[in-house]
């Protein structure tokens, strides 16, 4: 390598790979080192308290990848299979959860199975409640990989299948299933970890018996003090997420991108429409049905909507609002060297989801421990927020980059652009459209963001996420409508960021 190569390699990796080690690898190593904890380790691994903690948090998280695996596989096999009206924008709607903040899809879990649920009261205090609420998140994601799992068939594999005898049943066990395996096992580690790391919902409907480690951290931090035991449960949680993170890069490599021919949708005929119909079933129960429920009862609270002419809701939508533009100019700095240096050093695309294996409450408690002096820092908050943001764009772009035909630099070159001239007027361009799915992930990650904002929040730094939250924690039934008429608004603005999103030129 050319020593000019190599010097612009040092500068390009100085941003992404400096800025991971400040905010992740760093906190990391002075939550293991932080007041001798390591002697704890037996102690904490040894109270029956702890081992229930973590015992239930692996429990529900396995139980939500079953639930979403029986739910999600024959709903993507009629997506995936069978031609219907709708199908398209049943497709593209299941990106809405990834949009949609954790408190809004907690509140309308509580509108229809809370105190004052609208379909069910008798689900208060038990683990449904979280169940509910983590197959609303993670059945997508579920129906996702399934869906990408059976477009991976090839056409002519169940054409011969099926010359041979074999009816649709035995078409899907004997090929379809073979094929979508590994997709299956992708899935079902990013459900894992999406449950066991989770902590809005967990907090919200979890309540005190229920909760997971780590609204259990949370509480040995905020209320406890309990710096040394927090830091044993964080490393808990990071030994088991990295564990299953790096099931799901190994999974992730086995994926063959090869041109295949896809079998094309059909209409449904026979049994068929028993399969489409459950999935229309399952979808509006798991995936709609919250985000119906909390416009239903913020309808139905109409003296409640003077929140919003509260200095405290404005000043809460105006730090929301904030904190996601100053993110997202960091998030974009970032994700652009990310990607620049990823497509130039290969190792460096490991690290492109490493902000996704750590939850935020472990990052939020390693910066808090690691830099004390800068706890009431505005910009440690927003660091966080691009830290949480910007994968999303360095993983849209070097989707699309890869993609690229090098006919196009190459043609740059030979005209006499230079490396930053075909950077500025060829590639970037190109990329446009990826930048701008990322930055609208990006911006509604920001938007819902709560975990690191309720540690290092400040009073003149409520957001709307932890203004609903406190709303919940005041007694009162006029605050629990505020909160949910708060819940509303903050879904209709994550709806707006997925309707960006889903735009025809994005």
């Amino acid at each position: 390598m050319k020593p000019q190569t190599m010097f612009r390699h040092v500068i390009l990796a100085m941003l992404p790979l400096g800025f991971l080690g400040v905010m992740v690898f760093a906190p990391l190593w002075a939550m293991l080192m932080y007041d001798d904890s390591a002697w704890l380790w037996r102690e904490v691994l040894s109270d029956p308290y702890y081992r229930w903690r973590i015992e239930w948090t692996a429990f529900q998280a396995a139980c939500t990848v079953v639930l979403t695996t029986l739910l999600g596989v024959p709903t993507a096999w009629a997506l995936a299979r069978l031609d219907f009206t709708g199908r398209t924008s049943i497709l593209r709607a299941l990106m809405l959860p990834f949009v949609m903040p954790t408190l809004v899809a907690g509140m309308g879990v509580l509108a229809l199975f809370g105190d004052q649920g609208i379909l069910w009261r008798g689900w208060a205090d038990t683990p449904y409640l979280l169940f509910y609420g983590n197959v609303f998140f993670n059945l997508p994601v579920m129906i996702r990989a399934a869906h990408h799992g059976l477009l991976a068939v090839p056409a002519n594999r169940l054409a011969a299948a099926q010359v041979l005898g074999a009816n649709e049943w035995q078409r899907f066990w004997q090929v379809e299933f073979w094929v979508m395996k590994n997709h299956l096992a992708g899935g079902a580690c990013l459900v894992f970890l999406y449950c066991f790391s989770g902590f809005g919902l967990a907090l919200l409907l979890g309540g005190q018996r229920h909760a997971t480690v780590e609204v259990e951290i949370y509480q040995l931090i905020a209320y406890e003090l309990d710096m040394p035991r927090a830091a044993v449960l964080v490393w808990c949680v990071l030994a088991i997420t990295a564990l299953v993170g790096a099931m799901y890069a190994w999974l992730s490599q086995r994926h063959h991108s090869a041109a295949i021919q896809i079998k094309q949708p059909e209409p449904p005929q026979g049994a068929q429409y028993f399969i489409l119909w459950t999935s229309w079933a399952i979808l509006a129960l798991f995936c709609a049905l919250p985000l119906l429920a909390v416009a239903f009862q913020a309808a139905q609270s109409w003296q409640a909507w003077s929140v919003w002419l509260e200095q405290e809701t404005w000043q809460a939508l105006f730090n929301t609002l904030k904190f996601t533009a100053l993110s997202l100019i960091l998030a974009m700095i970032l994700g652009l060297n990310h990607a620049a240096l990823a497509k130039q050093v290969a190792w460096i695309r490991g690290f492109t989801f490493l902000p996704f294996m750590v939850s935020p409450v472990c990052l939020a408690f390693g910066v808090l421990l690691l830099y004390p002096q800068w706890s009431s820092s505005l910009m440690l908050l927003i660091a966080l927020y691009a830290l949480l943001a910007y994968p999303f764009v360095t993983k849209d772009i070097l989707a699309t980059w890869d993609n690229l035909p090098t006919n196009y630099l190459n043609a740059a070159r030979v005209l006499g652009a230079s490396r930053f001239q075909a950077a500025c007027f060829v590639i970037l361009p190109l990329l446009k459209s990826a930048l701008r799915r990322g930055l609208t992930l990006a911006a509604a990650t920001g938007i819902g963001e709560f975990a690191a904002t309720l540690f290092l929040s400040r009073p003149e730094w409520t957001t709307l996420t932890t203004l609903i939250y406190q709303k919940l924690g005041r007694v009162g039934m006029e605050n629990h409508q505020q909160a949910m008429v708060l819940s509303f608004g903050l879904m209709l603005l994550a709806s707006g960021i997925f309707l960006l999103l889903d735009s025809k030129d994005s």
